[in-house]
C-alpha cells in the first residue's frame, strides 16, 4: 500500500510538473516579442557576418540585416519576412531548415540556433514582424 501511495504521489507531481512547464510555454508564446530587445541582438550575434554590406550572404542575395528596414526590404529576389505568416516567410523557413537542408541558416554553425532562438524569430514573425 505505501509503495502505491508513494507511486501516485509521484506520477501526480510529474503531472504538475509537466503542466507547470506547458503553462510557462504558452505563457511565453503569448509574450510580444520585441525587435529592438530579442530580434536584433539575435541577429546582430548569428546574421550580421554574412548579411550586412561587404558579407558573403548579403553579396549572394542582397540581404542586409543591419536594420529592420533592410531585413524587411528582402533580398533581390523579394521579401524573406511575411509579417504573421512563418510557415511561408522564407526567413523563418530558412532558420528551420525547411526551404532546403543545405540552405540551413545561419551558415557554418553545426545544427542551427538554439531551439529556443528560433522559437523567438517564429514568435516575431507571427506577431507581424513589428519594428518594436
Amino acid at each position: 500500500m505505501k509503495n502505491k501511495m508513494l507511486l501516485a504521489f509521484t506520477v501526480l507531481a510529474v503531472l504538475s510538473f509537466e503542466a507547470q512547464g506547458e503553462e510557462a510555454s504558452k505563457r511565453a508564446a503569448k509574450a510580444e516579442v520585441s525587435f529592438k530587445n530579442d530580434v536584433r541582438p539575435l541577429l546582430y550575434d548569428h546574421c550580421l557576418n554574412c548579411h550586412s554590406p561587404g558579407g558573403k550572404g548579403y553579396n549572394k542575395s542582397g540581404l542586409d540585416m543591419t536594420t529592420y528596414e533592410s531585413l524587411m526590404k528582402g533580398t533581390k529576389f523579394g521579401p524573406v519576412v511575411k509579417p504573421g505568416d512563418p510557415e511561408t516567410s522564407t526567413f523563418v523557413m530558412l532558420l528551420e531548415g525547411r526551404a532546403n537542408p543545405a540552405l540551413r541558416m545561419p551558415a557554418g554553425i553545426n545544427g542551427s540556433l538554439y531551439r529556443q532562438h528560433i522559437t523567438t524569430l517564429r514568435t516575431w514573425v507571427h506577431q507581424g514582424a513589428k519594428n518594436n
